[in-house]
């Protein structure tokens, strides 16, 4: 037999090296509070520069007018001016209008827009939860309300003055009309696209219609209906404010008619300004109410209905 000489003693590895039968060690998993940090700070951070550029944007314009207007540019008499505008509202807010207090004349228009608003949507779910559960009263209604729908607004508003007078029930009226067919619209469809085996495992175990109703398809239409509750509360103050402008004794509408009137531009701007304030109040108000009624829903679609 061939003498194949001593056997070699085994080498140790060298310092530094894995053994080639060594498993491989995992990569250590992210920390879940971290991330979640993480995704917080990205959105702050989104948050602020998405601030940072509305800023801007409205520094630039209202820099560009003012500079237009104090160079001639821009007549001051026909487009007013920014500083004009502030001088117009304190003038408002110190002294007072020809209407009364800036307060009341708020007051008056916001008790038109939130009585509208709340009439009109509560008229306007239950009846379109209503024909969206009975498809034969739906048939029966539909021409009417076709018809009804299809009236400018601005004959509805003249007809109410001369129904109701200068007071605010006609203002009021305006604004119902205005909001009943934006949310009558989405609650009827959020209606008839309830899941029907939803409501029939609701039947099969037992439950009756009003249950099915309350349970399943008010739940299920909800997103319907609180979606156009943003621009439901537009309406409801375009409402007030057109029937305030075609006749009334006070509000904001009425005070803007009145500028009018006069050439007073920075008056008219003045009076849109505060109602766009008002607006943006009533929509953060509107979305934390949402956030509220559908907590179920996950968070991106939350997210892009709030947008």
């Amino acid at each position: 037999m061939t003498d194949l000489g001593p056997t070699a003693a085994p080498t140790a590895p060298r310092s530094g090296t894995m053994p080639a039968d060594a498993p491989a060690t995992a990569p250590p998993e992210p920390d879940e509070a971290a991330l979640i940090r993480a995704a917080r700070t990205r959105t702050r951070r989104r948050g602020l520069l998405l601030r940072a550029i509305q800023c801007l944007l409205v520094l630039a314009v209202l820099g560009g007018w003012q500079f237009g207007a104090a160079h001639g540019w821009l007549d001051p008499f026909t487009y007013g001016s920014p500083s004009g505008v502030a001088d117009q509202l304190r003038s408002w807010f110190t002294e007072g209008t020809a209407l009364g207090s800036i307060w009341h004349n708020i007051g008056v228009t916001m008790e038109e827009t939130v009585l509208g608003f709340l009439i009109g949507t509560a008229s306007g779910v239950v009846l379109g939860i209503a024909l969206g559960r009975l498809p034969a009263l739906a048939d029966v209604m539909a021409p009417f309300i076709k018809a009804a729908n299809s009236i400018p607004r601005i004959v509805l508003g003249s007809m109410f003055i001369i129904w109701f007078g200068l007071g605010s029930t006609g203002k009021v009226a305006l604004a119902v009309v205005l909001v009943f067919f934006s949310v009558f619209f989405n609650a009827f469809q959020g209606t008839r696209e309830v899941d029907r085996n939803l409501m029939a495992n609701a039947r099969i175990l037992g439950a009756s219609e009003w249950r099915v109703t309350q349970h399943v398809v008010l739940p299920s239409a909800m997103t319907w209906i609180t979606a156009s509750l943003h621009a439901a509360f537009g309406f409801a103050l375009i409402g007030a404010i057109v029937g305030e402008m075609l006749g009334a004794q006070a509000g904001l509408g009425q005070l803007i008619a009145q500028s009018q009137g006069l050439f007073n531009a920075d008056g008219v701007y003045s009076g849109t300004l505060i109602i766009a304030v008002l607006a943006l109040v009533a929509e953060f108000v509107i979305t934390r109410f949402e956030k509220r009624v559908l907590r179920w829903r996950p968070t991106q679609l939350s997210e892009s209905a709030s947008l």
